[in-house]
């Protein structure tokens, strides 16, 4: 009996257009789908309504930019994430005291700085890049050994004011 070829075929998927699909830059009607979440999310921020879903939509907005910068992606996002952290954490313990969610007035240019760097980042690279980074930014998240959590955060920002 002749030995047979297991060479993985590709029945669903065309595997060029595929492979051209991860080397494009990052576009189309999927990323307008998270850019309209991030900024419905900023707006309810701002307006006063938010929820604890739309600071979460946020802070994992801020966490994928600072693990793009660390990696080398627009480096300069940094400060700008970091500081959103900062008031994201105050907003969640202004959150905790009031019931309500809103930010300050530093606060929202402080996010909205943070969304323009955080779309150039994006447009800047593939989109297999981008959800590398997005899995690395998921993998953090679930980890222990998180940078800062909103508590750390609020020590800091108390024990400086």
């Amino acid at each position: 009996m002749r030995k047979q070829c297991r060479r993985k075929i590709w029945k669903l998927v065309n595997p060029i257009e595929h492979a051209i699909s991860g080397a494009a830059i990052t576009s189309g009607p999927d990323l307008d789908k998270v850019r309209l979440r991030e900024l419905g999310s900023i707006e309810a921020l701002c307006k006063g309504y938010g929820t604890v879903e739309d600071w979460n939509n946020v802070r994992a907005l801020s966490n994928v930019a600072q693990i793009m910068a660390e990696k080398g992606v627009c480096p300069e996002v940094m400060e700008p994430a970091e500081n959103a952290q900062r008031h994201l954490a105050i907003t969640m313990h202004r959150y905790r005291n009031t019931g309500r969610m809103g930010l300050t007035g530093e606060a929202m240019q402080a996010i909205r700085d943070l969304y323009e760097y955080h779309d150039l980042q994006r447009l800047s690279i593939s989109r297999s890049e981008y959800e590398r980074h997005l899995r690395l930014a998921i993998a953090y998240e679930a980890s222990p050994n998180r940078r800062k959590t909103v508590d750390d955060w609020m020590k800091e920002t108390l024990v400086n004011q």
